[in-house]
């Protein structure tokens, strides 16, 4: 029997409804959430919904740390659509909404953990979280005198929340189980969830969300019509949605939920309409490495779900509209040449690689991405507000001196990682976290996947399975301890 398998039965045995604390807070807010939606109550919503986010998450990150990190998720997962439904409460778009802090806000609540295990740091674990964090020190340093001290805190809170979150999972080891058993459950009712709306919204689209596409001017997401966006779902864009729904068809074979095969057809759906090809690469390259480590019996099982999943989704995917939308983006995947998007992205690649790799000392924190807004005087984003390259934008961003620093953590991270999995490789959530975090990191050559919501999917993956590893061992030292016992 495989270790996820053994460890699990106790966990399925304690009720999740035992201990009000850890899940009042969180059904409280959602609940009040939904009440001031129905009343049509934006303005109490836009203020409270962030307040009660961060108190919640507060009380969880003491109370019940597992499924803050499960909380963590779900406020990813919904606040925009709360904000987009808040803004069409109020009948008029708000260009910047406090709803918009929760998300950040919530999972900076991690912090903590740097003060209250600091000690950690100093040890072998925690030596590369210490290496990343002095890299984005200095970055963060740097940014100060060129961006300004808004977009660069912005820039180091986007860079610096999936370390955090990472550096919670490995110091809360010794309930490997229970994090396990809450991003399982988490990822796919949160799936179920978003991968039913992205068909709704598809075929339908809510008045809430052309509201915020017309007043956020999003063109790149296509037009606010039916079978005419691409697909956003609950989610700020189609970026993180698809990250968000890679990660869970990842997950997929790894989850006890019964609900896991429709989550996972709904999922795959909304995942083909947001035609974000990267991360459809992405999801291919992780597959590839579940059946690459994986034994002939695990190999046929992922191949018998993939054609399940395919059967059911198939209907809907290759008729009308839907067939003929998404067969011009896998046309432009072959066709290269035509494709405008790649041709832009070697151009850039061209001309941009001698900035990018010969400035020493770098542009500091605030210099790409959303920040760019905070350090311009018109509001809009800056030169390098659309950066299209993880590889570009790490030495943009970080200089040498930075880079070094923070890519040597990571270096060492995977390296302990594929120890760890190799060790672990009956356990089914290890193996889906190692594709998922390999996966990932392959996408640099795209997007900066080390960073936001991509960012936030491979640290995840990558301290898991460093705290599967650690409680596994942690585990035969407590019965080797008992059989010394039992002998005497």
């Amino acid at each position: 029997m495989s270790t996820i398998a053994a460890e699990r039965a106790p966990s399925r045995n304690r009720s999740w409804f035992a201990e009000p604390k850890h899940w009042a807070g969180q059904a409280g807010l959602w609940s009040f959430t939904a009440v001031l939606i129905a009343a049509h109550q934006g303005k109490v919503l836009t203020l409270a919904f962030p307040v009660l986010a961060i108190a919640v998450g507060i009380w969880l990150y003491f109370k019940s740390p597992a499924r803050y990190v499960g909380f963590m998720w779900w406020v990813w997962f919904l606040s925009p659509e709360v904000r987009r439904l808040a803004d069409w409460s109020k009948g008029a778009f708000t260009p910047t909404s406090l709803i918009q802090v929760a998300p950040l806000a919530v999972t900076m609540i991690a912090g903590f953990g740097l003060i209250r295990h600091y000690r950690v740091l100093a040890q072998r674990r925690g030596i590369p979280v210490l290496l990343m964090l002095f890299g984005l020190a200095y970055a963060y340093l740097v940014g100060i005198v060129s961006s300004g001290v808004m977009a660069a805190t912005y820039d180091l809170a986007n860079w610096v929340y999936p370390v955090l979150i990472g550096f919670h999972i490995m110091v809360n080891a010794r309930d490997y189980p229970e994090y396990r058993d809450v991003l399982l459950s988490t990822f796919m009712w949160g799936m179920l969830v978003m991968g039913v709306y992205g068909v709704v919204q598809y075929f339908v689209m809510p008045q809430w969300d052309v509201l915020w596409m017309i007043g956020s001017d999003m063109g790149s997401q296509g037009e606010p019509v039916p079978y005419g966006v691409r697909v956003f779902s609950t989610m700020n864009s189609s970026g993180p949605f698809a990250f968000a729904m890679m990660g869970a068809l990842v997950f997929v074979l790894a989850a006890p939920q019964k609900i896991r095969w429709f989550a996972g057809a709904a999922g795959f759906v909304s995942f083909a309409l947001c035609l974000v090809r990267s991360t459809w690469g992405g999801w291919v390259i992780a597959l590839a490495i579940q059946l690459a480590q994986s034994n002939n019996r695990v190999r046929m099982r992922i191949l018998i779900s993939g054609v399940v999943l395919v059967g059911l989704c198939v209907p809907l995917l290759t008729v009308g509209p839907v067939a003929d939308r998404l067969g011009q983006r896998l046309q432009s995947i072959v066709n290269l040449k035509d494709d405008r998007s790649y041709d832009d992205r070697n151009k850039f690649y061209a001309t941009f690689a001698q900035t990018a790799f010969t400035d020493v000392a770098g542009e500091g924190m605030g210099a790409t991405g959303a920040s760019t807004k905070l350090s311009s005087d018109s509001g809009e984003l800056g030169k390098y507000g659309s950066f299209d390259s993880g590889v570009m934008n790490v030495p943009f961003v970080l200089g040498w001196p930075g880079t070094l620093l923070y890519l040597a953590g990571v270096v060492m991270l995977f390296g302990r990682t594929l120890r760890a999995a190799f060790k672990l490789r009956k356990d089914k959530f290890v193996g889906a976290c190692l594709s998922l975090c390999l996966s990932t990191f392959a996408m640099l050559v795209f997007t900066n996947s080390l960073i936001g919501t991509g960012g936030l999917l491979m640290f995840t993956a990558i301290f898991s399975i460093l705290a599967a590893a650690h409680w596994q061992k942690a585990q035969r030292l407590l019965a080797a301890a008992r059989s010394r016992g039992g002998d005497l």
